[in-house]
């Protein structure tokens, strides 16, 4: 059996006496799209942004592509081949949407975003083939900040995917739109990831979503890992109907 592409040993979490995140242990196999799933507060958001940088934890390790990647901040992680969307998306609202995709892809290669001289005809084509794949070519002039919701959405996840990473995590990707376009906002997203063959994990909270686009679930609660594995067994495991789900919600 071929190593996990990322793993997570003992991870932990504090802040002061608060316990976010505990003995987090998790093997992630390149290929599969994993949700991730739990009620407010229990730990998901704790876990990504361990993952990609954003907060050191306090024990524990994170292992990616055999290589130890604990403490690294965002930038080294991203360069490392790990990058993420957010809840509310993280846009330059000055900029054009190319330009954002820019910005995404340098600090994702060398770390200098504010680079002019960064800004090559190479990485332009591959700013521009990647907002092609997310249906986004066509406002590529437009300022990011006159954009509705749902299509900052789509940026801030394009963002997270351009150049090709090997690991994507994307935060609530369908929060903020409505139930109508919930699933055409994940097809746009995912099918390009799969293209790829990016290794996802996604959090989400409507069940729906996890059964159409998942292949695996993670359940979170009170800051620990409540349930790991198939969907369907995972979705009707008592414990996460009880705590994570709640049975009118399964």
């Amino acid at each position: 059996m071929s190593a996990p592409l990322f793993r997570t040993i003992g991870l932990e979490k504090t802040f002061g006496g608060v316990v976010a995140a505990k003995d987090i242990s998790i093997d992630v196999m390149s290929g599969e799209r994993i949700a991730i799933i739990g009620s407010n507060g229990a730990g998901k958001t704790t876990f990504v942004n361990m993952v990609t940088g954003y907060l050191t934890p306090s024990a524990g390790q994170i292992l990616f592509d055999g290589h130890d990647i604990t403490g690294l901040d965002p930038r080294q992680t991203a360069q490392a081949g790990i990058r993420r969307s957010f809840q509310i998306a993280q846009v330059f609202a000055e900029m054009t949407v190319l330009e954002n995709m820019l910005i995404a892809l340098i600090a994702g290669q060398d770390g200098r975003p504010s680079a002019r001289a960064a800004i090559t005809p190479e990485r332009i084509d591959i700013a521009r083939s990647a907002l092609d794949r997310f249906g986004l070519s066509v406002i590529a002039d437009t300022p990011a900040g006159t954009l509705p919701q749902g299509t900052r959405k789509q940026l801030d996840i394009a963002m997270a995917a351009v150049g090709d990473p090997r690991l994507v995590l994307l935060d609530e990707p369908t929060s903020g739109v409505s139930a109508d376009e919930k699933m055409a906002m994940m097809d746009t997203a995912i099918a390009p990831l799969d293209a790829s063959g990016a290794t996802i994990l996604f959090i989400e909270h409507d069940m729906d979503v996890v059964r159409r686009y998942a292949d695996r679930v993670i359940a979170f609660y009170e800051g620990t890992v409540l349930a790991d594995g198939n969907v369907a067994v995972v979705l009707e495991d008592e414990k996460v109907r009880k705590y994570v789900i709640g049975d009118s919600h399964a």
